[in-house]
């Protein structure tokens, strides 16, 4: 009998591990990103106080005109550009980021470039 492997529970075991080691201060916030079958989230949170500061997803009303008929990547993309002006909005330049245990690649690379390129410092 095969068993089948259940790569969220690997995921989410990666993502402990670097939970372990990455933290968000008030100088420097977490960028947490979270990624499901179809959506793509994103955080930037203070982890001593315990609050989110900034977050845009793929969900949100204001971006969906700018996501239609877009591929998954491109929206991803679009997110990272409209998490790092808000991150400006609010002053914030440098993030730590936080994959959440995903491998950087694919949606997840394209956003934090989307980030960077925005002017955010990761």
């Amino acid at each position: 009998m095969f068993k089948k492997i259940d790569k969220n529970s690997i995921r989410l075991a990666r993502h402990e591990r670097v939970r372990e080691k990455v933290s968000g201060t008030s100088e420097r916030p977490r960028l947490s990103v979270y990624r499901s079958l179809n959506n793509i989230s994103v955080q930037i949170i203070d982890d001593t106080k315990g609050i989110t500061l900034v977050s845009a997803s793929t969900m949100d009303k204001d971006l969906q005109a700018k996501l239609n008929g877009k591929s998954k990547t491109e929206q991803s993309k679009v997110v990272g550009e409209a998490v790092a002006a808000k991150a400006k909005a609010k002053k914030i330049k440098q993030v730590v980021f936080d994959r959440g245990g995903y491998l950087y690649t694919g949606r997840v690379k394209a956003l934090a470039d989307a980030c960077r390129d925005a002017g955010l410092k990761i």
